[in-house]
């Protein structure tokens, strides 16, 4: 959310995956309300590129009647968060492979859904 000089909030969502930085360790997290690593509450807002990799993926059939992909990403900005990969079907993506936020997708609230891509990412993170 982004609120204007006016007053009025919107959401922001062609700038990327909104996170968190601590401003004592500088840590990035995603959806906490305390640093990870220092445990401080001083927490401000920033927006990552939205690209990531899969570090770990699954298969799960959770409270659904269909299978669905679950993958562990790492972002470059220095967060991991649990997302589903759409467009990959019930199957596991491979480790190491380069996914893009999707913004306009339905979600499930609090999800983070994204979709297989060109790499985009620097040859260190691939």
């Amino acid at each position: 959310m982004i609120q204007s000089p006016s007053g009025s909030v919107s959401e922001a969502r062609d700038s990327g995956v909104s996170y968190q930085l601590c401003r004592w360790c500088g840590t990035a997290s995603f959806r906490r309300l305390l640093c990870p690593v220092c445990a401080s509450s001083d927490l401000v807002p920033a927006r990552g590129s939205g690209l990531g990799v899969v570090v770990r993926s699954g298969v799960v059939q959770r409270n659904t009647d269909a299978a669905r992909n679950e993958s562990v990403v790492r972002f470059p900005e220095g967060f991991v968060s649990r997302c589903t990969v759409v467009d990959a079907g019930p199957h596991p993506v491979e480790v190491g492979t380069a996914v893009r936020w999707l913004p306009d997708a339905e979600a499930a609230e609090g999800e983070l859904l994204l979709e297989l891509c060109d790499s985009g990412l620097p040859d260190a993170w691939t």
